[in-house]
């Protein structure tokens, strides 16, 4: 078992974490974060072509934030002898977690089938672009394809503007999110049934389930999304507006933050006006409603229109740069990023978990494992000698 663990909550549970790039280190994440024993299982150098996507800048931001709180065993799957490291691992393991195409586990003989006779409880996790079948079951997969295919981009940007890309990996953080939901149901069903399953998510069906309220208005009620810019689609008054000093987001939305809203600003004018009167009617007339709430807005700063909407029960906020949001006092008392202990030396800060547990927390024990590091430690632990070992390195296998 680990050194460290990160948190009581799920520390009885051993991960094998197969999985490269975003969504699946996502969903690897989450669990270890809470106390996983994860063990990164990468190919040895040179043996990936893709390698310097995922492994080689092991100091980097993104690769310490994504893979904190894991071990690393190098492990060349390639090779009988790596596989049956493998194999011996799955053994004993709880989870598997993988992004590889749907074809790769049958060539390698670790599909859930073949794991499911190594270890019945065994959850296997994959994690692909497009499903596990179907038409387009092989093709290759990155989040800004499936934000393209999966309708986001359609919606992002402004009228006119054409399709743009939005500015963070929605479908890879999603799918990653889904998958480690998948994986916990999994884990809790099996204390009923004694038996593990496969659990399947991918980056295309995320991104959809994502559109939400947006792709269910088109199913159920043939209303076609569009981009609205900073507008949202269906309430008003509720977008971006200009002060005196910079932009602020305003979310006067539903009936009565209407009225608060009005009644803040000393606007009953707006409150009894015939086209204000639904939200529907301030939707179809968002045009006239916004220029006159602009006209206003300039007159004030933002921090004054803040607090005074704030203090009315009204949603508001500004518009921060990334160095600015991490400045504010309630992100701050939130703790969203945190420092810790690197063993390159000196320290790394990463984002913590955004979902709290008042007894058993999710904490950052260490930061990413470098590479291979704890391979002779892992392998000590599944019962190899070290002439054992000794003979995988002989054979490449680690």
């Amino acid at each position: 078992m680990p050194q460290l663990s990160a948190s009581p909550a799920l520390r009885r549970f051993r991960v094998l974490d197969l999985s490269r790039v975003r969504a699946g280190p996502t969903c690897v994440r989450m669990l270890a974060d809470f106390g996983a024993d994860v063990i990164r299982i990468e190919p040895p150098p040179g043996v990936d072509p893709n390698e310097a996507m995922f492994a080689a800048d092991r100091w980097s931001g993104d690769f310490q934030n994504l893979n904190r709180n894991k071990r690393s065993l190098t492990l060349n799957l390639k090779t009988p002898e790596g596989l049956e490291v493998f194999k011996r691992l799955a053994a004993g393991a709880d989870v598997v977690v993988e992004n590889w195409r749907p074809d790769v586990k049958q060539r390698l003989g670790v599909d859930y089938e073949s794991l499911r006779r190594i270890n019945p409880r065994l959850i296997l996790a994959s994690i692909s672009g497009f499903g596990q079948s179907g038409p387009y079951a092989r093709r290759p997969g990155f989040d800004q394809i499936m934000q393209g295919m999966g309708g986001l981009m359609s919606v992002t940007g402004l009228p006119g503007q054409g399709p743009v890309r939005a500015g963070l990996a929605v479908a890879d953080s999603s799918t990653g999110l889904y998958a480690a939901l998948g994986i916990l149901t999994a884990l809790l069903e099996r204390e009923e049934s004694g038996e593990g399953q496969w659990v399947h998510a991918s980056l295309l069906h995320s991104q959809i389930a994502m559109m939400d309220f947006q792709a269910a208005r088109y199913l159920n009620d043939g209303d076609v999304p569009r981009q609205e810019g900073n507008d949202h689609p269906t309430s008003s008054p509720m977008g971006l507006f200009h002060a005196k000093d910079g932009m602020f987001n305003l979310g006067a939305a539903g009936e009565g933050n209407w009225k608060r809203f009005c009644a803040a600003l000393e606007r009953h004018d707006w409150e009894s006006d015939p086209e204000f009167a639904t939200e529907k009617l301030r939707v179809a007339n968002r045009q006239r409603l916004n220029r006159e709430i602009q006209a206003m807005f300039l007159n004030g700063e933002v921090d004054h229109w803040v607090a005074l909407l704030n203090d009315a029960g009204v949603p508001a906020g500004p518009v921060y740069s990334v160095p600015q949001m991490f400045e504010d006092p309630q992100v701050k008392h939130l703790q969203a990023a945190r420092s810790c202990p690197a063993w390159q030396g000196g320290e790394r800060t990463l984002i913590t978990q955004p979902v709290t547990l008042a007894r058993t927390p999710a904490d950052i024990a260490r930061t990413a494992p470098g590479w291979g590091e704890h391979t002779e430690e892992i392998l000590l632990e599944a019962g190899y000698a070290d002439a054992d070992i000794e003979r995988l390195r002989e054979a490449r296998a680690i």
